[in-house]
């Protein structure tokens, strides 16, 4: 870990299997098991996220007494970025089975005939998220824009939350700085790994191609 950015994929354990999985390109044939395995690394996130959120303890009546067990002292927002964040999000949410959700639209208007593109924000559904924890997820963190333009969607429609977590099974490394010059300072970040190169239209390499088709079919 460095200045708050978690690499999952580090040291080995079941992350490095399941990335593996992930950017196999015959595995991803069954988009079935690709979903799952989005949605596995949202477990194991959630579990690593959890450990430095603030608890508190609270007696828990026992069929034969009472327990002193800690409960999280506030629940997380979870927010994705549609489609390709529904899978990573899904799996955030079976471990943080109280969260409150948010779900933002987020797409690349590509230039008729041109690598070059723009990124525009269609829709947020998202409860109030002044003062809580935030959880952003989306599966491929490539130029880094999708995500700093939903955060400031976010914040500016629903309130500034106190913390911000952001979850992405692959970044690179061009996406990663530029959301840790535009998101809040204390940001921490959970990645299953980073990437170091980009394609002219923006893939990161080897990555492991288009996260959104893969789970759910081509798109026009």
């Amino acid at each position: 870990m460095v200045d708050n950015v978690h690499i999952l994929s580090d040291r080995p354990s079941l992350v490095s299997q399941i990335l593996a999985e992930i950017r196999d390109e015959a595995v991803q044939k069954d988009s079935m098991r690709f979903r799952r395995n989005l949605e596995r690394m949202g477990e194991i996130m959630a579990l690593e996220i959890s450990k430095v959120l603030e608890w508190e303890e609270r007696a828990v009546r026992t069929p034969l007494g009472e327990a002193r067990c800690l409960r999280l002292r506030r629940q997380p927002v979870l927010a994705n970025i549609l489609r390709a964040g529904l899978p990573l999000h899904q799996g955030l949410l079976n471990y943080f089975d109280h969260a409150e959700n948010a779900f933002i639209s987020a797409y690349r208007k590509h230039e008729e005939d041109s690598d070059a593109f723009e990124v525009e924000i269609e829709y947020l559904s998202s409860p109030p998220v002044s003062g809580k924890t935030v959880i952003l997820c989306d599966p491929m963190l490539a130029t880094g824009t999708s995500m700093v333009l939903a955060w400031k969607a976010l914040v500016e429609q629903r309130g500034e939350p106190a913390d911000l977590h952001v979850a992405s099974v692959i970044a690179s490394d061009e996406g990663l700085a530029l959301v840790r010059d535009h998101l809040p300072d204390d940001t921490k970040f959970w990645l299953g790994a980073v990437d170091h190169e980009l394609t002219p239209r923006k893939y990161i390499v080897p990555g492991l191609g288009d996260a959104g088709d893969l789970a759910y079919g081509a798109k026009d």
